[in-house]
């Protein structure tokens, strides 16, 4: 089954809620930088959302590339893939390569007529030989495949495996790969992962000028606007899912919040498990007791959030003294 495609349920479970919306339309602004902005980090905690967003990110491309793709059934604008986490002691770049092949190369509903593409199978020609099978010989099928394509961009969820499957002083070097791969079949990326990612930042001057950095935060208590945004996710998903139709779970709206930290992905699956137990124990207090996070979980995912929003929140101020700029200009 193509990775693109989603089916009813799986839609029925996603929000386009204002966070969402926001980043698709910052992420959107960044593609259209092109070669500017070839590396796109967003950043967030466990839970918000990143992996809805690029499903969101993806479907919007190849639904304004329909009429493209028409055309030209060869043609596939957008993929969204896992960076992979193998077991191994390194990052398997391996695996990364066969994942992208993959994604490109999945189920498709047109006959595919254009060049690189087998009219009677659908499926990517690839040049046969031994050398596909060596880590250079995947390598360039990718950047084959990648032109052949013409893909714009590529989500690439969990982004953050790449960097803790890695040696320190060999991280440079697996983001000048990814560059690299950017410059040579013109791709972008779009990187999603925890805040770990933000870190890619002070590797370089190089990368900090082609890298552009957005936070998918959480919707926090302390803000009228997000409690209502939240409000309005809470009750939407409750909506969709059968045992909780009838239940008034705006009642308790303060108690989620809390205990999902305003993460919309982790309300989804607290959600999905009171769904459950309601549909099989019926509906009280301990029933919804039994569906939260418990303390120690609660707790834990507060210290990486509250660290990761300390550490991201001063590197992503824009601001500054201009007219401490300008006179320090006049001085020198």
């Amino acid at each position: 089954m193509n990775n693109n495609k989603v089916t009813n349920t799986q839609s029925l479970q996603r929000i386009r809620h204002p966070r969402i919306a926001g980043l698709i339309d910052d992420v959107s602004l960044m593609l259209d930088a092109g070669r500017n902005s070839s590396l796109i980090l967003v950043c967030g905690p466990t839970g918000v959302g990143k992996t809805t967003l690029g499903e969101y990110l993806v479907e919007a491309e190849l639904r304004s590339q329909a009429s493209a793709m028409l055309a030209d059934p060869g043609f596939m604008p957008a993929i969204r893939i896992e960076a992979p986490s193998s077991g191994e002691k390194e990052f398997s770049w391996r695996m990364f390569y066969q994942r992208i092949l993959a994604g490109l190369d999945g189920d498709l509903d047109l006959p595919r007529t254009a060049y690189g593409v087998d009219p009677d199978t659908g499926r990517v020609v690839r040049h046969a030989g031994a050398q596909i099978n060596r880590l250079s010989g995947l390598r360039t099928a990718v950047e084959r495949s990648l032109r052949h394509r013409k893909s714009r961009f590529i989500v690439l969820d969990e982004a953050a495996h790449m960097m803790r499957l890695c040696h320190p002083n060999r991280l440079e070097m697996q983001l000048d790969a990814l560059k690299s791969l950017s410059n040579e079949s013109g791709v972008q990326w779009i990187l999603l992962g925890s805040y770990d990612l933000f870190e890619l930042l002070s590797l370089s001057a190089q990368l900090a000028r082609r890298t552009h950095v957005l936070h998918l935060a959480r919707y926090r208590r302390d803000n009228d606007t997000d409690i209502s945004a939240f409000r309005g996710c809470l009750k939407k998903l409750g909506e969709w899912m059968p045992a909780l139709k009838e239940i008034d779970l705006l009642a308790y709206s303060d108690l989620l919040h809390d205990n999902t930290l305003g993460c919309i992905g982790t309300l989804r699956a607290v959600l999905e498990r009171l769904d459950r137990l309601v549909a099989a124990r019926g509906w009280s207090l301990d029933v919804l007791r039994s569906a939260l996070l418990t303390e120690a979980q609660v707790t834990q995912i507060m210290r990486e959030v509250f660290d990761g929003e300390a550490r991201i929140a001063p590197g992503l101020s824009r601001s500054f003294d201009l007219n401490q700029n300008v006179a320090q200009r006049r001085i020198a």
